[in-house]
């Protein structure tokens, strides 16, 4: 028999909406926009230096390592700085300044042109109803204050949420357990009441793990767990949390 919880935490990017898809959309948008390619040969290009550097950018700013205006400027900076196409303009013009004012405007814009770009996981409309006509539901989620709550809006679920618990509002974020009790706190239930509903390992699970919550892992890939990795329960898609709760 399976657990009775009393509330259910869940995820917002790339849980209930589709963060990755909106943000390359809006990184393509952005390309024709903004002419990058007098930057980079193709988006293809940009793209791939603008990932992974984005992504060790998150990580530190998790860490309290760098800034959240930091962030937002450096994800762009440093991809335009690589470009196969800088180089030596920079070297015979001197164009940093100008390369730093661009990453400015692409900063200013991509958050817009993100949450412009928002669309819902297939499934994620139908869990949402299911899961919030049978437990007070609470969104845990990483992100910036000025585009999370206009994701929120637009998906048409806002009603569906007992409590929002957003990183920047609480001051922390996950795996941070910060995050997870001041949403413990919201509802008034201990850790062994509620279930976190998430698909990333390093903050979802990992953070619900260090709070002492039970712990649904979205998991799509189907590649063995890397080790030490694992959850209360383990699916592949939004469909199976239904069978769960």
């Amino acid at each position: 028999m399976m657990k009775q919880y009393k509330a259910v935490f869940i995820d917002w990017d790339d849980t209930i909406g589709d963060f990755v898809g909106a943000a390359k959309l809006a990184l393509q948008d952005m390309y024709e926009k903004y002419n990058l390619s007098e930057y980079f040969a193709s988006f293809e290009e940009f793209f791939l230096l603008y990932k992974p550097h984005n992504i060790e950018l998150w990580d530190k700013y998790g860490k309290d390592l760098v800034t959240k205006e930091y962030l937002s400027f450096d994800r762009f900076f440093f991809p335009l700085m690589h470009g196969s196409r800088v180089g030596e303009r920079l070297k015979v013009k001197g164009e940093r300044q100008e390369v730093a004012a661009l990453a400015e405007q692409l900063s200013e814009d991509f958050l817009n042109m993100t949450t412009a770009r928002f669309s819902l996981l297939p499934g994620a409309k139908e869990l949402v109803r299911y899961l919030a006509a049978k437990y007070p539901l609470t969104v845990v989620t990483n992100g910036f204050v000025e585009v999370q709550y206009e994701k929120f809006d637009k998906s048409g679920l806002r009603d569906c949420f007992a409590h929002i618990v957003l990183s920047e509002e609480v001051g922390c974020q996950k795996p941070n357990p910060r995050i997870f009790e001041e949403a413990l706190r919201m509802n008034g239930l201990q850790a062994e009441d509620v279930v976190m509903i998430g698909d990333s390992w390093n903050s979802d699970i990992q953070g619900a793990i260090n709070a002492g919550i039970d712990q649904i892992w979205i998991r799509k890939s189907k590649d063995p767990l890397p080790e030490g990795q694992s959850a209360t329960y383990l699916v592949q898609s939004l469909s199976e949390v239904m069978e769960i709760l």
